[in-house]
């Protein structure tokens, strides 16, 4: 659920939609890594002006925390580095 929502926004907000990926990575039992993959101009966009767009992301994520009782990182990383 978190996985599609994520990508879904963050194909919302760049220039090349279809280079967006988004990983999800376990780190124990309650806590998940959440690494979006974009092209290197689009992740400016994906952080936004002083972080707020990354900021809108957490923070509605975070209301995901209440339903599964999991704490997230999101990480925005150039898929063009890999």
């Amino acid at each position: 659920m978190i996985q599609e929502f994520v990508a879904t926004y963050a194909k919302l907000l760049v220039k090349h939609p279809d280079s967006i990926e988004v990983d999800i990575i376990p780190i124990d039992e309650g806590f998940d890594e959440i690494t979006i993959f974009a092209k290197d101009e689009d992740v400016g966009k994906l952080i936004g002006r002083e972080g707020r767009m990354i900021n809108s992301i957490k923070t509605v994520i975070s209301g995901c925390k209440a339903k599964g009782g999991k704490n997230y990182r999101v990480n925005v990383k150039s898929s063009e580095n890999e």
